[in-house]
C-alpha cells in the first residue's frame, strides 16, 4: 500500500508540474523572466523608510495607535511624519503674564514614547506655530494650525533648543541622531505659511541653529515644499549664508487639476501621465545633483495619488497599481518616499462621517485594509535579493531559503481625461478590462517541492471599496458590515498548492491579468 500511495503522489505531482509548464503554451504578450543566478542586488526598501500621519494629537488616540501597531507589523515602516507637533492641542508652549516662556512636553512624551516602543522613529516636522508665540492669527484646517512666523526669533530659538535638549535627555543622543528634523510644511503655499520665501529662510536658519547647538550631528532639512518647489533656492540660500542642511524634502501628488476640496464637491483630476510622481522625483534629484550641494539626500515626505482627503481613488483598487508603478521608478533615486498617510483617522477637515470618504489612509476608520495597504504588504514580503528582470513593472526576488517572491502589476489610467472629476468617476463600480496573459519564467530554480501561493489585488479582489458598494454604501457600518468587508478582503492567497520543479530547474506559469491588477506570486520551498 505504501508503494502504491507513493506512486499516486508522484503521479499527482507530475501532473501538477505538467500543468504549470503547459500553461505557458497559451498566448501572452508579457513575459516576466528571471534567472536565480543573475542577481541585481539587494532589494530596495526606500518605500519602507517613512509613512505619514495627519497630526500629532491624533496619535494620542487608542485606535490610531492600534492601527499604527498593525501597520508597523505588516508593512514595516521605520519612521513616521505628521503635522501639528507644536500645535496648541499638544500644549507645548505658553507664556505667563510677564511674557516669560513656559514649555510643556507631556503630550509629546506620550506620543514619542509610544512610537519608540513599537520601533517607529519620528521624522519630526517642526510646526505649526504655538499661538502664544505666533506673529499673527492665520490658521489652517479644522484643528487650526497657526501658519504665521514667530513673533520673536529669540523665543523661537530658545523653544526649539529646549525641545531638542528634552528629546536628547529622554531618548539619548545616539537615538536622536537617527531622527530627522524637517522645518515646517509647504511654506511655498500661502495657506501653510503666511510669510514669504525669505521669511521661511529666516525661520529655517533660526531652527537649524537651535537644533545643531544641541548636537551638530542631528539631521535637519527642508524646505518641505509642495510641488517640488524651492529646491535650488533652498540650496543656494544655505550655501550663500553658510547654513547647514542635511537633506532636501519636498512633496508631490498625482492629481494635476482641482482644489484641496475639503468637502469633495469641487473635484480633482489625475494627471494623464501615470508615472508623474516618479518623473517628479527624478527631476528633483537631477536638480540636486547639478546644484552646489550635489550629494544631499532627497526625502519625499508626502506623496500619493491625490492631494485631497476626499478623493475616492484613495479607496479604489486602482491605487494599488499606481503606488507600485511610481515606487518602482523611484527606488534608486529618493532616500525615502513617505506615503501620505497610513490611516483615515485624519481630521484636517474635521471628523469624517462615512467609512469610505476618499481619505488618504491605507486603512479606514474601522481598520479595513484598502487595496493600497496590500500593495505595501506585498512589498514588505519580498525577498532581500532582487534578481535581474527586464520587465519594468515588476520585482522578482529571492531569500536565503531559496524562496522566490515576485510582484507585478498593470497600471492603466482609465478615466476620460479632463471630462470628469475623480469624485465622480471613481465613486462607482468600475469593472476592469481583460488583458493578455502574463507569463512567468524562472530559471535555475533548485529542484524539489514548492508551495505556489498567488495573491491578487484588483477589481473585486481584495477590493474593500467594491464590497462596501455591494452593501449599498451605508453611511455607517455595523459590526456585521465590518466583518463582511474584512472577511471578503483578507489578503490571503487565492491559489495555494504544491508544485514540483524538476531536473531542468525551470518554473513556468501563466496568469490572466486585467487592467490595474496586482499579483504577488510566491514559490516557497517545502
Amino acid at each position: 500500500m505504501k508503494i502504491i500511495r507513493n506512486l499516486l503522489t508522484a503521479i499527482v505531482l507530475i501532473l501538477e508540474i505538467g500543468f504549470v509548464n503547459a500553461q505557458t503554451n497559451s498566448s501572452s504578450s508579457r513575459i516576466i523572466e528571471a534567472d536565480l543566478n543573475q542577481v541585481k542586488g539587494s532589494t530596495s526598501k526606500v518605500w519602507r523608510k517613512c509613512v505619514g500621519a495627519g497630526r500629532a494629537n491624533e496619535g494620542l488616540r487608542a485606535d490610531w495607535q492600534e492601527q499604527l501597531r498593525l501597520t508597523k507589523k505588516e508593512l514595516g515602516f521605520e519612521y513616521i511624519r505628521m503635522h501639528g507637533l507644536l500645535n496648541d492641542d499638544m500644549g507645548v508652549y505658553f507664556e505667563d503674564k510677564k511674557g516669560n516662556s513656559i514649555y510643556n512636553w507631556q503630550y509629546i512624551d506620550v506620543l514619542f514614547d509610544f512610537l519608540v516602543s513599537i520601533e517607529v522613529r519620528p521624522f519630526v516636522e517642526i510646526g505649526f506655530m504655538p499661538s502664544a508665540l505666533a506673529s499673527g492669527k492665520q490658521t489652517i484646517f479644522w484643528w487650526k494650525g497657526n501658519v504665521t512666523p514667530p513673533k520673536s526669533h529669540d523665543k523661537w530659538y530658545a523653544f526649539i533648543k529646549a525641545m531638542t535638549e528634552h528629546y536628547t535627555e529622554r531618548y539619548g543622543k545616539e537615538e536622536v541622531r537617527k531622527w530627522y528634523f524637517e522645518v515646517w510644511n509647504e511654506p511655498n503655499l500661502s495657506g501653510f505659511f503666511s510669510g514669504k520665501m525669505e521669511d521661511y529662510f529666516k525661520l529655517y536658519d533660526t531652527t537649524v541653529k537651535a537644533i545643531k547647538d544641541v548636537d551638530a550631528a542631528y539631521r535637519v532639512g527642508g524646505p518641505a515644499t509642495a510641488g517640488n518647489g524651492w529646491i535650488n533656492e533652498m540650496i543656494d540660500h544655505c550655501v550663500d549664508n553658510k547654513q547647514p542642511i542635511d537633506f532636501i524634502s519636498t512633496h508631490t501628488y498625482g492629481a494635476r487639476q482641482g482644489f484641496l476640496d475639503a468637502e469633495g464637491t469641487k473635484g480633482t483630476k489625475m494627471s494623464p501621465n501615470a508615472l508623474i510622481i516618479a518623473n517628479d522625483v527624478v527631476e528633483t534629484k537631477n536638480k540636486i545633483q547639478s546644484s552646489r550641494l550635489p550629494k544631499l539626500d532627497l526625502h519625499y515626505t508626502e506623496w500619493s495619488t491625490c492631494y485631497t482627503p476626499t478623493d475616492p481613488i484613495h479607496d479604489t483598487y486602482h491605487s494599488a497599481a499606481y503606488i507600485l508603478a511610481n515606487l518602482k521608478g523611484t527606488e534608486s533615486v529618493a532616500n525615502s518616499m513617505s506615503y501620505w498617510v497610513f490611516t483615515d483617522i485624519f481630521e484636517e477637515n474635521g471628523p469624517r462621517y462615512s467609512p469610505f470618504h476618499g481619505g488618504f489612509g491605507l486603512l479606514n476608520y474601522q481598520a479595513i485594509k484598502k487595496p493600497a495597504f496590500f500593495a505595501y504588504k506585498f512589498l514588505n514580503e519580498l525577498g532581500n535579493t532582487e534578481l535581474k528582470n527586464a520587465d519594468k513593472d515588476s520585482w522578482v526576488t529571492k531569500n536565503e531559503r531559496g524562496d522566490i517572491k515576485s510582484l507585478f502589476w498593470n497600471c492603466t489610467l482609465t478615466f476620460p481625461t479632463d471630462t470628469v472629476s475623480n469624485q465622480t468617476y471613481y465613486k462607482r463600480d468600475l469593472p476592469a478590462k481583460n488583458l493578455p496573459a502574463t507569463a512567468i519564467k524562472f530559471k535555475n530554480v533548485k529542484p524539489g517541492k514548492y508551495t505556489l501561493k498567488i495573491t491578487k489585488v484588483g477589481y473585486k479582489s481584495n477590493d474593500a471599496y467594491a464590497t462596501y458598494m455591494e452593501l449599498g454604501s451605508p453611511m455607517q457600518l455595523t459590526k456585521a458590515n465590518v466583518k463582511t468587508i474584512k472577511d471578503a478582503n483578507t489578503g490571503k492567497p487565492y491559489i495555494a498548492k504544491t508544485v514540483v520543479v524538476g531536473a531542468n530547474k525551470i518554473f513556468n506559469y501563466n496568469l490572466q491579468m486585467r487592467e490595474n491588477d496586482v499579483f504577488f506570486v510566491e514559490l516557497v520551498r517545502q
